[in-house]
């Protein structure tokens, strides 16, 4: 019995499981992105409550990103949705979206010594490019477009059993950080 319980627990500890396989990449919606088509969407057919609703549902998104990331971006949102300015609500959700792109760049930086992290990160702060990549202008959405790249580039590669591994390059993931920000105008 004792050789049956012993092949059992080694078997299960053998067997992937559901734990094991959970990814970051999958953790979710992101309630910033849903918010801004929530509160666009209420903007383009003029319902200035219902964007107002929508706003307070990404409240704490946004105070974070303005406590650590832009002092006056909840205020500057504030007043485009108060004063029923869609040129400047879309503005300020433009900057909400970069200072998230800038949050995600400094974490996946904190993080190059963890590949897995600092990809995730990465390929996150690039949904949070996309959705806003069509009202750049071009030039800066090719620029901060490169900019990603070249930062998921200098995270570098684990391999696979170690053969193709890259290490991390901290300076080139400082210029791709750099160069990015600097096209988002940040």
């Amino acid at each position: 019995m004792k050789i049956v319980a012993t092949l059992l627990l080694l078997l299960g500890l053998a067997l992937p499981s559901a734990g094991h396989a959970y990814s970051y990449a999958a953790a979710g919606k992101e309630p910033l992105i849903d918010g801004r088509e929530a509160i666009l969407g209420a903007v383009n057919v003029g319902d200035w409550a219902k964007a107002a609703q929508a706003a307070d549902g990404v409240k704490a998104e946004i105070a974070y990103l303005t406590q650590h990331h832009d002092a006056g971006l909840a205020k500057a949102l504030d007043e485009a949705i108060a004063g029923k300015d869609a040129t400047a609500t879309a503005a300020a959700l433009r900057r909400a979206f970069a200072a998230e792109i800038e949050r995600r760049l400094d974490g996946a930086g904190q993080n190059l010594a963890d590949y897995q992290v600092a990809r995730v990160l990465l390929v996150k702060g690039k949904r949070f490019f996309d959705a806003i990549a069509g009202e750049l202008p071009a030039e800066r959405r090719t620029a901060a477009e490169a900019g990603l790249g070249q930062a998921l580039a200098a995270i570098g590669n684990p391999g696979v059993f170690g053969a193709g591994r890259r290490p991390a390059d901290p300076d080139a993931f400082a210029a791709a950080r750099k160069a990015t920000l600097a096209a988002l105008g940040r």
